[in-house]
């Protein structure tokens, strides 16, 4: 249960900027399908993932092969 508190602020970044880009920005434009800025919006965001896996590791000094 520790472990999920540490990575809470993790996913309250990362679920509102998908709901946001993908459920009002992106729906309203004229880009609104699958295609090379929808995928560079997805992979940007999930770009956050392995840095705050990093930085937690990192801030608690646990070795990143464990």
């Amino acid at each position: 249960m520790k472990r999920l508190g540490l990575y809470a602020p993790l996913a309250l970044h990362v679920l509102p900027t998908l709901a946001i880009g993908y459920g009002f920005m992106l729906l309203g434009s004229p880009i609104a399908s699958v295609n090379q800025y929808t995928i560079g919006f997805a992979v940007a965001v999930s770009g956050f993932i392995p840095s705050y896996s990093a930085d937690v590791r990192l801030a608690r000094g646990t070795p990143s092969y464990a």
